[in-house]
């Protein structure tokens, strides 16, 4: 069976071309799902949909690759999530068909270019951080915990009817930055003490 997906970025433009377009592959009427919204909103309903009703055999049908995608890397874990439940991918202006040998190569590629993209980004980003640590700077924000702070996450972590969430809340900082300075008990980890000049 054959399962459409169309999505167009705002109501001003039309689905029509690719509703065309899958309807003359041989998709259903009744099998064609859309969605419209921007192509790096995470939350398709309309995809989701077509997800949901793809069995092993089937194959989903879009009219682009980048219909179904935030990015490259995106494509290709879709693509391996399709693959592993025994669901193909057809692209009808890429010529990208996963159920042929020569479509699986075609997308194994993709993948070693999506890999390739993801370790660049990578290097660059530890080559820039090494840069500047070497300057004395280090990455990340800056956390927002001050003395004051401090010492009220003490005395609220050392009452245990406190929750964790309700301290980080109330001081107006993350439970991970919370966390970073004092333990369960509330007692000062070594941040806490530098912070403190003990």
């Amino acid at each position: 069976m054959l399962v459409g997906y169309m999505r167009v970025s705002t109501a001003e433009q039309s689905l029509a071309l690719q509703r065309d377009a899958l309807l003359a592959t041989g998709v259903a009427p009744e099998r064609i799902y859309d969605d419209t919204c921007s192509g790096t909103v995470a939350d398709r309903p309309g995809l989701a949909r077509a997800l949901d009703v793809l069995r092993a055999g089937d194959a989903l049908v879009v009219w682009k690759l980048d219909r179904i995608g935030r990015s490259l890397a995106h494509v290709v874990e879709l693509v391996g999530t399709l693959q592993a439940r025994g669901v193909g991918l057809k692209v009808l202006t890429g010529g990208i068909d996963t159920t042929s040998a020569t479509g699986r190569l075609v997308f194994g590629i993709f993948a070693t270019l999506a890999e390739f993209e993801r370790d660049l980004i990578h290097e660059r980003t530890m080559a820039g951080l090494a840069a500047a640590r070497a300057r004395g700077r280090t990455g990340g924000r800056p956390r927002l915990m001050t003395r004051a702070k401090l010492r009220l996450a003490m005395a609220m972590m050392a009452d245990r009817g406190n929750a964790a969430a309700d301290v980080a809340e109330q001081l107006s900082i993350s439970i991970s930055t919370l966390y970073a300075y004092v333990d369960g008990t509330g007692q000062p980890k070594p941040r806490a003490r530098k912070l403190l000049g003990r």
